[in-house]
């Protein structure tokens, strides 16, 4: 134990309680997580920004806003809805097609109206949210995937995770839908978290359920060596949303949609630590680096240049 303990010291791998002290708490002050935890707010600051984002097609606040949800979609076949304030994914509903009062979900199974109708219902009343707060349910796009990663993801969209200190994009994972996690891209839920080298774009070997795993589970796709999409992009959004929130360490979510590109999914003031698993690499050292810059520069040109320059793949030691 010692000695695993040791190994994890040099790789500069960091534990909860260390991020919750030194970063969390020091450099997101709780006056600003409003602007992540509510879902509706995050799209609507990045919208002012001049951010892309999937476009919202309306808000149910109430019970009886449910019987508006028809005339919302009545020309979609494609859409999602979600809780605000839901975390993890919980309650993310990904609507793939319909035949008639009939919704496809992700997985290939069917919901009426009805049944829709209670779920979103359950959302409202913050069975979802964070804290079991009374919600807001978001009606939004369908993200389509790129053709790129669409044969490492099983009926859904991969996602890309970032995490931010300051201004500097410093480590990156994409979430691959499984057949587990019903085509949802939340690890938690049994996406497969892949790392990608930061500097490159390029992923590398995945992490399933804390294992290391180098083939897609269902689609028996190679992991490591795909090019990652407009990822200068990328990291840019990542870099900006900094100065969007004002929050000093962050987590940034971005989905690539095939006709629109990257867009903002979601923002995280807690992001989570597995990227660090799916990386084979400890946050510690990047994140000493990037103090040790002081103040950030204005300019997410010159923040993204240091990150090449210091954060190139290097996988803990064995």
């Amino acid at each position: 134990m010692l000695e695993i303990r040791r190994r994890l010291r040099q790789g500069g791998v960091l534990g909860i309680n260390q991020r919750n002290a030194e970063f969390i708490r020091r450099l997101n002050p709780r006056r600003l997580y409003p602007l992540v935890d509510d879902k509706l707010r995050t799209k609507e600051l990045a919208v002012a920004a001049g951010m892309p984002v999937p476009e919202l097609f309306g808000v149910i606040s109430t019970q009886h806003g449910i019987r508006t949800l028809p005339e919302l979609v009545a020309e979609r076949d494609q859409f999602v809805v979600k809780p605000a304030h839901g975390s993890g994914g919980n309650g993310v509903l990904v609507i793939t097609g319909r035949r008639g009062s009939l919704f496809y979900k992700s997985s290939g199974a069917l919901l009426d109206e009805r049944e829709l109708g209670h779920h979103i219902s359950n959302m409202l009343s913050g069975l979802y949210s964070l804290g079991g707060q009374r919600d807001r349910v978001l009606v939004e796009y369908y993200v389509r995937c790129d053709p790129i990663l669409e044969e490492v993801s099983y009926r859904g969209v991969p996602d890309i995770r970032l995490v931010v200190l300051n201004g500097y994009p410093v480590m990156a994972m994409i979430r691959l839908p499984t057949r587990l996690s019903d085509g949802r891209a939340n690890l938690h839920q049994g996406a497969v978290g892949v790392g990608i080298d930061l500097v490159e774009g390029r992923t590398l070997d995945g992490v399933l359920d804390n294992q290391v795993v180098t083939e897609h589970p269902d689609t028996g796709h190679r992991l490591a060596g795909l090019r990652v999409p407009a990822w200068e992009r990328i990291l840019k959004m990542a870099a900006l949303c900094h100065d969007m929130t004002g929050l000093g360490y962050l987590g940034v979510d971005i989905v690539i949609d095939r006709d629109l590109g990257p867009l903002i999914l979601e923002l995280n003031a807690r992001p989570g630590l597995n990227i660090q698993i799916a990386n084979c690499a400890g946050l510690i050292h990047r994140l000493r680096l990037v103090e040790e810059q002081g103040a950030a520069t204005p300019f997410a040109d010159d923040r993204l240049e240091f990150c090449r320059r210091y954060f190139r793949h290097q996988p803990v030691a064995s």
